[in-house]
C-alpha cells in the first residue's frame, strides 16, 4: 500500500473543506416588518391551514400599504414590492414550531405564515419566494410567543431542482477522480 505524502495530503483536505464551505447555506434572520414582510393579519383567528391560506391570499392581492377589513380579520399590505405574486396552495405546506426553518432551494416556498400567541397579538407573513436555505423569525412578537408557523408554496413543491442535482453530483464525481489522482502517484 502506497503511502501519501503530507503535502499531497494537506492540499486534498483543504480542497475538500474549501468545496464544503462554498456550499454551507448562509442563514437569515427575518424580522416583524423587515424588507421580505408581505404583510400583517390582525389576529389571524382562526388559524387552521384553510383559514391561513385564505389570509395569505387576500394579503396577495391588496395594493401595496393599503389596509383591509375581511373575513372578520384587519389586513395590513406592507409597501414592499415583490412583483406579481402567485397565490399560495394547500398542497405541500409545512407546519412548524421552531424560529429555524429550511426553505431548501430558491422558489420551494413562497410565503411563511408564523401566528404569534393566539388572540393576543396577530400573524406575521413573509414572502419568502427569493430565499434559500435556512432562515430565523422572530420567537416573539410584540411581546408575546410564537405559537407556529407554516409554509405555502404555489403549487408544484417537493421536487428538486435537476440543474442543482446534476451540478452536485458532478462535483462530487470530480471530487473523486482528484482525491484518486493524488492517491495514485
Amino acid at each position: 500500500m502506497k503511502l501519501i505524502s503530507t503535502s499531497k495530503l494537506a492540499l486534498l483536505c483543504t480542497a475538500v473543506c474549501a468545496t464544503m464551505l462554498a456550499f454551507t447555506p448562509n442563514t437569515k434572520a427575518l424580522t416583524i416588518g423587515d424588507g421580505q414582510e408581505l404583510g400583517f393579519v390582525d389576529f389571524g383567528i382562526p388559524s387552521g391551514d384553510s383559514d391561513r391560506l385564505t389570509y395569505v391570499n387576500h394579503l396577495v392581492h391588496m395594493g401595496l400599504g393599503t389596509q383591509d377589513d375581511a373575513d372578520g380579520q384587519h389586513y395590513t399590505r406592507s409597501n414592499n414590492d415583490f412583483g406579481s405574486l402567485p397565490n399560495a396552495v394547500l398542497g405541500g405546506l409545512v407546519n412548524g414550531t421552531s424560529t429555524s426553518i429550511n426553505l431548501g432551494a430558491v422558489g420551494t416556498y413562497t410565503y411563511l405564515f408564523a401566528k404569534y400567541d393566539g388572540p393576543n397579538y396577530g400573524s406575521e407573513v413573509w414572502y419568502v419566494g427569493n430565499l434559500s436555505g435556512v432562515i430565523t423569525i422572530p420567537a416573539t412578537a410584540g411581546g408575546y410567543g410564537l405559537s407556529g408557523w407554516t409554509l405555502f408554496g404555489t403549487g408544484g413543491n417537493g421536487v428538486p431542482d435537476g440543474g442543482t442535482t446534476a451540478m452536485l453530483l458532478g462535483m462530487a464525481f470530480g471530487a473523486l477522480g482528484m482525491a484518486r489522482r493524488f492517491l495514485k502517484s
